[in-house]
């Protein structure tokens, strides 16, 4: 056999084992049954369903039990919790369900213990790692103080019994396990590294254990044996350990966790066969795609073996008509000598044309800067005329000194605006002598291509004279070979300039698309202009109902001022009644409304007080009036009653 074999045997003999742990468990219940249960005979051992004396070799065995026990707890705190909510939470000593919660723990403090050896012989408690606790927790000194001090108890078993009554009591028995609990290299001295308390779930049933602080606890520890063992065996036989050990629900909770992992593995059996089948398709599409791109990397191998002969044949082509063009080259170089002096002339002319046209772009750029500070300015303006129409309300002197200013404003906005149709009638015609010459340099272009043809045009005039001279001329090859190479440069650099040339042709292309959208942005500031010019039309009809109002209020004051003295001789007439000031009312008595400029304020002659036009409209001859007077609703109505009265 193979080396691994053996190993592998053993670990699937081992994860036999631990599968068949719960069997075992259920089968060890229904073996140990009767002891559990029985009659309360003196007995040796108590039999549970949770071995505690396996040997440590195996260690899933340890595994069963730490499951088993913490199953157990849970569900011995569980009834504990429920019957105690439902008969009080006050609990007694004899309470069952509490004393099965005891002995359960007491198994879980005991699983994994150390035996220490003694002079008197081999010893196995708990209470050596509740001993713990008083140095860890200062708190509970008083719960090993009085442990000590109770003289009943003779055993180490008992005291740690008593021990945990009384942090059951006190409601701290889940925090003082929890000190433990962090502290597991002190542990290590009393449990073995496989024991509960050394593990996960000894960290589950301290959490387990807060649920019972919901309970108060009331058990006496003086009356009571907790040192034998026979006590605990006759409660479990008389309590009916079956509600807390049933066999039932013990295999019945197994087997819904088996069904819950069965299901979840079906769940990913049926995940795994879907991705399965979507990577087999994606498979099947990659092998295609990988076949067509095989076939396409063939089709481009034969494309490029074709481009290959194909560039090689246009190199032969292109050297042979190099060699043409350098014979060419060397007798038409004089003509073109000629044609790039004009050029370099009618360069030097465009250039100077460029630098002016720049200048007038900065101008045109320094006009548009004006522009918008005056734009800002009328904002400006704007604003201070609102502020002086709120005055205007306040201080009638001011007024007309104000609208003075608004007026030499408004005529310096307009020469402004007349300076601005200017500078823009004189842009556009700038930006039409810019179009007519580039019209007039792509003639001259065009007139020099028309001289570079005829240029050509002597050339082959030239080879036809020069083919009776080439016996001269094979003598002076070798002095042209040296110049050649010089001329090569120049027409090197000849051609740079000429791809400069262009460049700076597209440059004044774009410089004219961008005097084409400065052109749109000042027809938007033309529409801007006339809606400001718009806005000041308004702003000129308020000013005129302003004025006229204004007007209208000096008359009613010089009328006012005139019937003052009437009032004055009136008030004297006027014993019972009060006449009120004009500062003391700001709203009119009857109908409530705010005083302003457009509604003003009016004395009634009979009572005194202030009304508006509305509410003192009427007008009636008093006795201390010769001619009818205004005079408020309510006094009217009055009047004309005590009129009616006296006719009668």
């Amino acid at each position: 056999p193979p080396p691994g074999a053996r190993p592998r045997r053993r670990m699937e003999a081992q994860q036999g084992h631990c599968g068949e742990g719960s069997l075992n468990a259920a089968q060890r219940l229904r073996a140990d049954s009767p002891q559990v249960l029985g009659t309360g005979e003196a007995t040796p051992r108590v039999s549970f369903p949770f071995p505690t004396h396996v040997p440590p070799g195996t260690r899933c065995h340890t595994m069963e039990e730490r499951a088993n026990l913490m199953n157990m707890m849970k569900l011995s705190i569980k009834i504990l919790i429920q019957s105690a909510l439902s008969l009080g939470r006050t609990l007694d000593s004899d309470f069952p369900p509490l004393q099965q919660f005891f002995v359960v723990l007491e198994h879980c403090l005991k699983h994994g213990l150390k035996v220490k050896k003694t002079f008197i012989g081999q010893n196995k408690s708990f209470f050596g790692p509740l001993e713990l606790v008083e140095k860890l927790c200062p708190e509970a000194s008083d719960i090993a103080t009085s442990v000590k001090n109770l003289p009943e108890l003779k055993t180490a078993v008992g005291r740690g019994r008593a021990w945990l009554y009384l942090a059951l009591m006190q409601k701290k028995l889940a925090d003082y396990l929890k000190v433990l609990l962090d502290h597991k290299h002190l542990l290590s001295e009393f449990y073995e590294p496989d024991a509960l308390m050394m593990e996960e779930e000894g960290a589950v049933i301290v959490g387990l254990l807060v649920g019972l602080n919901v309970i108060d606890a009331n058990l006496c520890l003086k009356g009571e044996d907790l040192d034998s063992q026979v006590k605990i065996k006759a409660l479990i036989g008389s309590v009916g350990i079956t509600a807390v050990l049933d066999q039932k629900h013990y295999v019945e909770e197994l087997n819904r966790h088996l069904s819950c992992t069965v299901a979840d593995l079906q769940n990913k059996i049926d995940c795994l066969e879907k991705t399965n089948s979507k990577l087999q398709e994606e498979l099947a599409a990659a092998t295609d795609r990988i076949g067509s791109l095989q076939e396409e990397q063939q089709q481009l191998k034969q494309q490029n073996e074709l481009i290959r002969e194909r560039s090689e044949k246009s190199v032969e082509v292109t050297k042979e008509d190099t060699k043409v063009e350098l014979d060419t080259y060397k007798q038409s170089r004089q003509g073109l000598d000629e044609m790039y002096s004009d050029v370099w002339k009618q360069l030097k002319e465009e250039k100077k044309i460029r630098l002016e046209l720049e200048k007038e772009l900065e101008l045109q750029i320094g006009m548009k800067t004006e522009m918008e500070i005056a734009m800002k300015l009328l904002e400006k303006d704007t604003h201070e005329k609102q502020d002086t129409l709120v005055a205007l309300r306040q201080q009638l002197e001011e007024v007309k000194a104000i609208n003075l200013q608004m007026f030499h404003k408004s005529q310096n906005a307009e020469c402004s605006l007349q300076q601005k149709t200017e500078a823009i009638s004189s842009f556009e015609g700038k930006t039409n002598e810019m179009m007519s010459s580039m019209k007039q340099m792509e003639e001259r272009l065009q007139q020099a291509e028309k001289a570079r043809q005829a240029a050509e045009e002597r050339c082959n005039k030239m080879k036809q004279e020069l083919a009776g001279r080439l016996d001269s001329c094979r003598q002076q090859m070798a002095q042209l070979d040296s110049k050649c190479s010089t001329l090569e440069k120049e027409l090197k650099s000849e051609k740079e300039q000429r791809q400069t040339l262009q460049k700076e042709l597209h440059q004044e292309k774009d410089a004219t698309t961008l005097l084409k959208t400065e052109l749109q942005q000042m027809e938007g500031l033309k529409k801007e202009l006339r809606k400001l010019q718009d806005e000041k039309q308004q702003l000129k009809k308020v000013r005129e109902e302003q004025e006229q109002a204004l007007q209208e209020m000096g008359l009613h004051l010089s009328q006012s001022k005139l019937k003052m003295e009437d009032i004055k001789e009136v008030n004297k007439a006027l014993k019972g009644h009060t006449w009120l000031k004009d500062d003391e009312a700001t709203h009119c008595k009857q109908c409530k409304k705010e005083f302003s400029i457009s509604r003003r304020k009016h004395h009634c002659r009979n009572c005194g007080d202030i009304f508006c036009n509305s509410c003192s409209s009427n007008e009636l001859a008093l006795p201390s009036y010769p001619k009818p007077v205004r005079v408020c609703d309510n006094c009217h109505t009055l009047l004309l009653q005590q009129c009616s009265s006296n006719s009668s």
